[in-house]
């Protein structure tokens, strides 16, 4: 057993150790589903092409005119996201128990035979206190939770799925990399068509469903975590 988790622990400590003094890489594009809704879906250029236009009318209806629509409709389509989420939660409970209980049963007299048994009992003990119990507890708990959350950021998003009722589903992610830290966004969701604004722009919370990530890794990340074995014993000791 001892053999079996010591090989764990190393295998776990070298893929660690072989990205010791190297950047993060960065997630490949391709195979993502961003990449596959692009390539699997016809371009605006080729779908112009056969929309049916009004004789009469001065402008185009395709996209590419001055009042053609530019919102996302379709898979493969491109769309922002702006998240701001300024957050705050304040939240504090107090609770208090005491319980006191006593018994006490004496027999001075039952027929003598108090008398008797005080004979055979030890030096000190007595039939007239024959039971005394008392019991004492309390409790007492108090907990509170502060928390405040801001975060503001875009992030272009692709629709990789329409829903048969029109609802599209959203995915998109962003990496950034300085140095030797790499920073990751990501969300995901569904959108109503008619909640994209004219800009081609929507907000977090019109989003269903919505998962939004904002984190990392690299050097700063790994020297923020406890190590592997705090984090074991953190969960293993019961006190």
């Amino acid at each position: 057993m001892r053999r079996i988790l010591l090989c764990a622990l190393c295998l776990a400590a070298c893929g660690r150790l072989s990205n010791v003094g190297k950047a993060p890489e960065l997630t490949p594009i391709e195979g993502s589903y961003q990449h596959h809704s692009m390539y699997s879906t016809p371009f605006p250029k080729d779908l112009a092409e056969g929309r049916p236009s009004d004789a009469s009318s001065l402008w185009s209806a395709n996209r590419e005119s001055l009042f053609g629509e530019r919102r996302a409709q379709g898979r493969g389509d491109i769309l922002t996201v702006v998240i701001e989420i300024d957050d705050s939660a304040e939240i504090s409970n107090s609770s208090s128990r005491d319980r006191e209980g006593s018994d006490t049963m004496q027999v001075p007299d039952l027929f003598g035979i108090p008398q008797r048994l005080n004979e055979h009992l030890p030096e000190g003990a007595s039939m007239e206190e024959a039971v005394n119990t008392s019991s004492s507890s309390s409790y007492k708990g108090d907990g509170s939770i502060s928390r405040a959350e801001q975060l503001e950021l875009r992030i272009a998003a692709t629709v990789v799925e329409q829903l048969p009722n029109s609802i599209l589903r959203i995915e998109g992610q962003q990496e950034v990399r300085v140095n030797n830290e790499l920073r990751e966004l990501i969300v995901t969701g569904y959108v109503r068509p008619i909640d994209i604004s004219r800009q081609n722009e929507i907000t977090y919370d019109k989003i269903a469903g919505a998962r939004i990530s904002y984190g990392g890794r690299g050097q700063i990340t790994d020297v923020q975590q406890p190590r592997y074995g705090q984090q074991i014993t953190d969960i293993l000791l019961p006190f």
